[in-house]
């Protein structure tokens, strides 16, 4: 973590807002605005846009992606530029966190992926674009997309050390136990050889 410099009071705004940006359910809203139905009906019952792609409809999909993502580095690039690091980590935190957990749902949200990849991107876009090609290569490979969440999870935190943004590790760390712990039920299934694969209603 950075020093913490910013006092308490700006620390818990920018939690806060980082808490509510992520908490916009972006992929139920396109789902319902786009006639594609209830997501919680639809394959894993999951708002990600691994599920809107499910519906079969691509541009929403895209879009969830897009905007799940974007939304963790609004909280980042706000929380940067008004109050300083710290707080930007913060606020990426909370982003994450409110993407899993929006109180919207009854704290039933998203495995949180592409949340996790805007965040990196904008706190450290060097570990961002990392992170994605080791989702994306491990992805082509296997075409499972908890798999190549799961590995770029797991070895991002490498790529803040070797990348020189080892003030992130805590964070990333943090991100990880938490990635893992959405997705503890698709790691049952990988267990089993049970898990979808990409496209696959």
């Amino acid at each position: 973590m950075p020093h913490l410099l910013s006092d308490p009071t700006t620390l818990g705004l920018w939690a806060l807002i980082g808490y509510l940006l992520g908490s916009i359910p972006f992929g139920m809203v396109l789902a319902a605005v786009m006639g594609l139905g209830n997501l919680r009906s639809i394959g894993s019952g999951n708002i990600g846009a691994t599920n809107v792609l499910r519906t079969g409809n691509k541009l929403a999909a895209a879009l969830t992606l897009i905007l799940d993502g974007g939304k963790a580095a609004v909280a980042v690039l706000l929380a940067r530029a008004f109050a300083g690091e710290d707080a930007a980590q913060l606020a990426g935190l909370m982003a994450f966190f409110g993407h899993c957990f929006p109180v919207w749902l009854k704290f039933k949200g998203g495995k949180g992926v592409a949340t996790f990849l805007g965040l990196l991107l904008a706190l450290a876009w060097p570990v961002g674009v990392a992170a994605c090609l080791t989702w994306l290569a491990t992805a082509v490979i296997a075409r499972i997309s908890s798999l190549s969440a799961l590995v770029a999870a797991a070895i991002s935190t490498f790529w803040m050390v070797v990348l020189g943004y080892g003030q992130m590790i805590v964070m990333g760390a943090a991100l990880t136990l938490l990635i893992f712990w959405t997705h503890r039920a698709n790691i049952a299934r990988l267990r089993k050889g049970e898990e979808p694969r990409i496209g696959q209603k």
